[in-house]
Order: C-alpha cells, then structure tokens, then sequence
C-alpha cells in the first residue's frame, strides 16, 4: 500500500528473530496482511548529531523522551533525487515522526546551515527549531538496511516490517555514496518491527507466543554508536 504520509504517531514494538522464526511468522501473517507496493527495497539514512554525539548518548541511556534527526533515501540517492528530512521523537513509549521532502543537494546544505528550506509549515518550523537548539549539527552514521514491510487487511496503520542486511559506517556520509558498510546485524537475524496505535491483534499475541519471540529495546542507529566507541563488538548485538 503505498503512502505519502509526512506524520505519524505510534508504538514501534522491536523484536529480533531467527531465519526460522521469521518464516513461520510470515506464514501465519498471510491470512491477515499483505505485501506493502513497494515489496522489498533498501532503506538508506544519514543521522545527523552535535560534535559530542549528544542525540545518540541520550538515546542509549533511554530517557522518558528523546529525538532523532536523520535524512532518509529509498535506495541510493542522485543529487537530484528526493529524499526526506525526518526527525523521530518518542515520549513515554510512544513514537512521533515528522519528515518534509526535497531534494538531496538542498537537504545537505538546509541541515548544514547555508540554505533556508524552500518548503514551509509546521514541519519545517519543527525543524528549523530543532537545528538551531543542537548546534553543531553534522553527519554521524550511514545506516542502511533491506526492508520487506506488510500492512493489515483491515487496518493499514497496522504494519509490520522486517529489516535484514543492516550495514552501518561512520566515514563517507552521504546518500550518494552507495550501500555499503559494517554489518550489525549476526548472520540469519532480522528485526522486526510492530508498527500499532493500539493493542496487538490476538492472532498475532499467539504467534508470538508461540514462536517465543520477545520483545527487545534495539537501536540501529544506539548499536553503530557502541560499536564505534568499541562499547559493542564487530558483530555483536546490543538489545539493552
């Protein structure tokens, strides 16, 4: 199903599953959720932090509320291309997102300070307040990842994603650079990702259960940080 929504508000449920586990998930899933438009593609971000990586410690420390700024790109990006400038705040377990399009020349001067954004609105004055509370801003992480998502039959604000071949660097960060990098991820795991604005369905409850899957406090962006100061070992995975 495809979407243009540039808002979202919701709970973002993680879990880390095994080649089998996710099998047997997506064969249960089929009876209530299909393929989103797009199938599987590759999801690139550049997350943007101060120079004492301020965003990504408070992050790890899981605070009642914390924020995120990153640029995000379907498959590597052209110049040209369009990319989205989001910033990715949660409150008290609950996720709000608000990102603006525009080129991918015009983000990477709007975020370093040398262009105003030719858009306007509640999202983009979010923004600019954001950019000016964090001085200092810059590129700190590539991180990029292969995504198949799924929506609900009977509710499309229901989803669920699976993000394989998670690859991070610290080092040439930019969309248009192409996908590459260190994996996070060890082999044959995934992360799942629950996408909800209210309780699980039960045949999902059950399948979890069953498939003794649990929840787990992963960050993509929190895990390429602690491996970078040498906190998370090449390969490992942090789900504290």
């Amino acid at each position: 199903m495809k979407t243009n929504r540039n808002t979202f508000m919701r709970y973002e449920i993680k879990y880390l599953v095994t080649a089998q586990q996710r099998l047997a998930i997506m064969d249960t899933m089929s009876k209530f959720m299909e393929p989103d438009e797009y199938g599987r593609s590759t999801v690139c971000n550049v997350y943007y932090d101060t120079p004492d990586m301020r965003l990504v410690r408070r992050s790890i420390e899981k605070p009642l509320y914390k924020e995120k700024l990153r640029v995000r790109s379907y498959g590597s990006a052209m110049a040209d291309d369009k990319v989205f400038v989001e910033l990715k705040k949660k409150y008290d377990e609950v996720v709000y997102k608000r990102r603006v399009s525009m080129r991918e020349n015009e983000a990477e001067k709007y975020l370093a300070g040398k262009c105003s954004c030719s858009k306007s609105g509640q999202i983009v004055s979010e923004l600019d307040y954001f950019l000016a509370e964090y001085k200092g801003l810059s590129p700190a992480a590539y991180i990029a990842y292969d995504r198949e998502a799924f929506f609900a039959k009977d509710n499309p604000d229901f989803r669920i994603t699976f993000d394989d071949n998670i690859l991070w660097r610290d080092y040439d960060l930019s969309l248009i650079s192409g996908v590459y990098g260190k994996p996070l991820l060890n082999q044959g795991q995934s992360l799942m990702e629950i996408k909800v604005s209210s309780a699980l369905p039960l045949w999902l409850t059950h399948l979890l259960c069953e498939e003794k899957v649990y929840k787990i406090n992963f960050s993509k962006y929190g895990n390429a940080y602690k491996t970078m100061t040498g906190k998370l070992m090449d390969g490992g995975v942090s789900c504290a």
